[in-house]
């Protein structure tokens, strides 16, 4: 009994899992090709970020073929990535990884195109990797993922090909897997092939990247701009001093004169000193010339507002003016979003300390108006050990059949159902429980200490029917009930070891006296918490006041 309750268990498992992985999101979608005859591979984990605990798996999509792990296979998968050693036309077409844990997984599609070169080349011009490179003294072409190859160390050195020819020109360099021009042109865009050669399972395999490369030549001469200012206004306190540049972009090969003007003035004729222009300096960041010029107010006055200063450079000019701040509000906002901070962490705090109280208070006062019909019967089902020890069988049956309805029927207007107290005699029970857990809001699992591996029921076909039900099929919200501390849950069956991991447990530390069936004890508070709202019935919504 023992071996076949273990077994159970373990294709429960097995069967979370498929169902699991068979309904997980799509995350991202990814085009791959590859020449025929040439070998291929397929990272799924693109982002690299640490994937902890996690199963992986390669499928042929379509079909839904699991991809073997047999190194010796043509396509097989090896740790986390799919190889084709070589990849033939049949391999074009969809493929999937699937990654999953306990809680999460993703789905990862990639579609694979082999492909053949066109008719006397050695290239397709629909597979080609672009890149664009400026004309400059030296620019790198880059050979594309290799990676995966260089890792194994069983490659040749890289060669490159323009236009289908082996490149033997001084200016083309090939340095580890990248192509070096220099003195690039515009005349040396094109097609460009790089190659290397494979050693895998003791034969030679070539592998090849064709890239369209495009050379870029230098922009025309950059025409005068002034970046700064550009008819702005800036705030100054009166009677303070402001420092100012003009900051102007320009052709290297063009000599611009700046000067702040007012009034079409230079300013160091207009203030007598109080406003000055310093000394333009000039820099070729980039090929460009950069010029400043400081303008320098040595003491703000009450005509200075609202007065433009211009800068001139060449053929363009911007102007900056100067304006009284605004009242300053920084010390109220701060005082604000202090307050507003301390009130939302008291309120945070009083939800986190009260949250079970808060709930079960709104329940009560809007009670009314959260009942919603949903075409459920009860408001739990109610599963729970039948163990042969005389002493475990009196508490958890006084604990389910007396203090349970006393608690929750009659104190709380719960309806419960029961096992044994609720269902009709002579009717299957697999049915019986098929359809009192389609027809209940809640499932409530009581253990005791004694409950053991799969035989946590007598009869076990009720405790699979319910886990499948209310976990997988109708997604039922689960409360899990300890009669004593239970130290070891290792023989417990892991669809009831995952409950304990993800929702926790409820622990009952009571007795069956009159205390004990308070419903404002810790206990019972977070039973009623985690119970639905109460359904009103036929009858009780009757009594409700018109609207």
């Amino acid at each position: 009994i023992m071996v076949a309750a273990v077994f159970t268990c373990s294709v429960i498992l097995v069967f979370l899992s498929s169902v699991k992985a068979s309904t997980c999101p799509t995350r991202v979608f990814n085009s791959v090709f590859v020449l025929v005859g040439e070998p291929l591979i397929i990272d799924c984990l693109l982002d690299k970020t640490p994937h902890m605990n996690y199963n992986l798996t390669w499928y042929k999509s379509g079909r839904k073929m699991l991809v073997t792990q047999v190194k010796h296979s043509r396509i097989h998968q090896h740790e986390n990535m799919l190889w084709f050693v070589p990849a033939t036309l049949e391999d074009s077409g969809s493929y999937e990884c699937v990654i999953w844990n306990l809680t999460s997984c993703n789905k990862i599609y990639f579609n694979i195109t082999v492909f053949k070169n066109t008719a006397g080349l050695c290239f397709n011009g629909n597979y080609l990797y672009p890149q664009e490179v400026p004309a400059s003294s030296s620019v790198k072409i880059v050979c594309p993922y290799l990676d995966f190859f260089r890792d194994e160390k069983n490659t040749s050195l890289v060669h490159w090909y323009k236009e289908c020819n082996l490149t033997k020109n001084e200016r083309f360099t090939s340095r580890n897997d990248d192509l070096i021009i220099t003195n690039a042109n515009v005349n040396d865009s094109g097609n460009y092939l790089c190659k290397m050669t494979y050693k895998y399972m003791g034969k030679e395999y070539n592998i090849s990247r064709n890239i369209n490369v495009t050379v870029i030549e230098t922009p025309p001469n950059k025409r005068t701009e002034i970046l700064y200012p550009r008819n702005n206004t800036i705030e100054v306190e009166l009677g303070s001093n402001v420092i100012v540049d003009c900051n102007v972009s320009s052709a290297k090969d063009i000599s611009v004169g700046i000067s702040w003007r007012v009034n079409n003035t230079l300013v160091n004729y207009s203030f007598m000193g109080r406003v000055q222009e310093g000394n333009q300096i000039d820099s070729f960041p980039d090929g460009y010339l950069f010029s400043t010029v400081t303008l320098n107010i040595t003491e703000v006055k009450q005509e200075d507002y609202g007065r433009h200063f211009v800068c001139f450079a060449g053929e363009v000019a911007a102007y900056i003016a100067l304006r009284q701040p605004v009242q300053n509000f920084q010390g109220y906002l701060i005082g604000g979003l202090l307050a507003s901070v301390f009130v939302t962490v008291v309120a945070i705090l009083i939800y986190k300390f009260f949250k079970i109280d808060i709930v079960l208070w709104y329940r009560k006062s809007c009670h009314p108006f959260m009942s919603k019909e949903d075409g459920k019967i009860y408001d739990a089902y109610v599963l729970y050990p039948k163990i042969s020890s005389v002493d475990s069988i009196s508490t958890a049956d006084n604990f389910v059949l007396k203090m349970l309805p006393e608690v929750l029927e009659r104190k709380c207007g719960y309806n419960l159902f029961i096992l044994g107290r609720d269902d009709l005699p002579g009717k299957a029970v697999i049915n019986v429980v098929d359809e009192t857990i389609k027809q209940s809001r809640r499932l409530i699992i009581v253990l005791a200490p004694e409950s053991s591996s799969c035989g946590l029921l007598d009869n076990i076909s009720e405790q699979q029917l319910a886990m499948y039900n209310a976990l997988i099929q109708d997604g039922i919200k689960v409360i899990l009930i300890e009669l004593d501390k239970i130290k070891d849950y290792t023989n417990m069956p892991e669809s009831i070891k995952y409950i304990k991991q993800k929702h926790g447990a409820i622990r009952w530390k009571g007795d069956f006296t009159e205390k004990s069936y308070s419903t404002n004890t810790k206990f019972w508070k977070n039973v009623r918490y985690r119970m639905p709202p109460r359904h009103l019935t036929s009858s009780e919504l009757h009594l409700l006041p018109a609207s």
